[in-house]
């Protein structure tokens, strides 16, 4: 499948790089079909969720750990069916960054740990989950 995105142009997309959002994001409930790619020449650290049902919506992600951070959180019995998830070691979990944007208080890039994405890499199934107020864990790890 190909799709022209404003930013990166022309992008050939192969089966393996689609994910089904069956609910789509909050915000985005429309969107159900996206592609897991990362930016040519880069470090592989950051991801890009290009949306296939609308080329100009496009996310990155990064996992917690390139960030410092392991946070916990629990999937309810709907959301593991939702992702067809059987074995935990299936599922990836990552945070949508941004650039700050309210200059000059924020500098750099923001995340949000409070609406991780899931993804069931086996069955190629993904949710965002939206994480009530304080429950979760967050360990920040010191990097030496």
């Amino acid at each position: 499948m190909k799709i022209e995105n404003p930013v990166l142009g022309a992008i050939e997309i192969s089966d393996d790089k689609v994910v089904e959002f069956p609910a789509g994001l909050p915000g985005f409930g429309n969107l159900r079909r996206f592609a897991l790619l990362h930016e040519e020449g880069g470090d592989g650290k950051v991801f890009l969720l290009q949306s296939l049902d609308d080329a100009s919506v496009m996310f990155s992600l990064a996992g917690p750990e390139q960030l410092g951070i392991t946070y916990e959180f629990p999937l309810t019995t709907e959301e593991e069916s939702a992702l067809r998830l059987s074995r935990p070691e299936d599922a990836v979990v990552a945070v949508i960054i941004r650039k700050g944007d309210e200059a000059p208080t924020c500098v750099g890039l923001r995340a949000n740990f409070m609406a991780p994405v899931i993804i069931n890499i086996r069955q190629q199934r993904g949710l965002q989950k939206v994480i009530e107020k304080g429950s979760f864990d967050i360990i920040l790890r010191v990097r030496g």
